[in-house]
């Protein structure tokens, strides 16, 4: 989620449309263009459901209590319109297991285009093993998109799953797109990288910085590869400092699950074909459901990952938000 002092640049896609996965290309290089964006902006998309999973609407603004590191924030709901528009990119794991998970990913062609909710969607889609292709940039048409991800089957790799190389990648897309849309990432993966050269304390902060959400569908995670205990610390062991390290331990056992966790999106896991096809529906159902909170952060401004609290005190539901937003440069390299 970018505090929007984030640099307004972006990059066009220069090698045009892949449309098989196992085609040859090299990652489109970055290219400079410009995207007006409102200064020092937090969004915080929120998710408010009772105790049977219903999901609580109506809701205004003041009736949130938003905390930037224990600090309260004044919160404003975005434009319900500005909210619902949908710039997404679908990033599909080629490589390793995933050679296993064809027939049980079938459905995802119909799932995407059931994520729009209506609302006017634009979508790119990206493959990764190894390395992230682009099979097809962003496109409003939803018989082009269907038509990518049809295309999807397994790709010739030598046992690649760079994750956070692929997630920085389609974070770079979406910086592209207008902030002021959702942007979210529908990641489709197993639960560990193998392989990636960006380092994910880079993948945290530029998540942090640009209001980048990732909806995480993860195969065959691995029973040992949770980490609750981050969930439920309030980092003051360890300040700023001991937040990016405990987050980066985290994203190195399970990467879907906590890209999620800290940008405000859903993870879930599946093993049957049916249970992919329920976890999307879920999904979808929420991705339009959910409230698009924001604040401009005042208090504690130190450089680094800032956690974020909310809370709804007129009723004691389940809220999922936002966690966290990077302040100040992203980290150097190698830190």
């Amino acid at each position: 989620m970018r505090v929007a002092r984030m640099r307004c640049c972006g990059f066009l896609l220069g090698l045009g449309l892949l449309v098989g996965l196992s085609a040859a290309a090299q990652t489109p290089e970055p290219q400079t263009s410009t995207i007006t964006v409102q200064s020092n902006l937090v969004l915080v998309p929120t998710l408010v459901q009772d105790a049977k999973g219903g999901v609580l609407y109506g809701l205004k603004a003041s009736q949130f209590v938003v905390k930037d590191n224990g600090i309260v924030q004044t919160v404003h709901m975005e434009d319900a319109a500005e909210a619902s528009a949908l710039s997404l990119v679908v990033l599909v794991q080629c490589s390793r297991s995933a050679e296993e998970q064809g027939e049980n990913i079938s459905g995802l062609p119909a799932m995407v285009e059931a994520m729009s909710g209506g609302a006017e969607q634009e979508t790119a889609v990206v493959s990764f093993g190894t390395s992230p292709e682009l099979m097809g940039p962003f496109t409003r048409s939803p018989d082009r998109v269907h038509d990518v991800l049809t295309q999807y089957q397994p790709c010739n790799d030598d046992g690649g799953a760079s994750i956070f190389d692929a997630v920085d990648y389609a974070a770079r897309l979406l910086e592209t797109r207008d902030p002021k849309r959702r942007r979210p990432i529908l990641l489709i993966s197993e639960t560990r990288d193998h392989g990636s050269e960006v380092k994910p304390q880079a993948v945290i902060a530029r998540l942090g910085r640009s209001n980048i959400v990732v909806d995480a569908v993860a195969f065959s995670p691995g029973k040992t590869e949770v980490l609750e205990d981050l969930k439920h610390s309030d980092g003051a062991s360890g300040g700023l400092m001991g937040l990016i390290f405990m987050a980066v331990q985290a994203v190195r056992k399970n990467a879907p699950k906590e890209f999620a966790r800290l940008s405000g999106g859903e993870y879930i896991n599946f093993t049957t074909q049916k249970g992919f096809d329920r976890s999307l529906n879920g999904l979808a159902n929420h991705v339009h459901n959910g409230y698009l909170l924001s604040f401009q952060p005042h208090g504690d401004m130190t450089p680094g990952l800032h956690t974020i609290t909310v809370e709804v005190p007129d009723y004691k539901d389940k809220v999922r938000h936002r966690e966290s937003y990077w302040y100040g440069d992203p980290p150097a390299a190698g830190k």
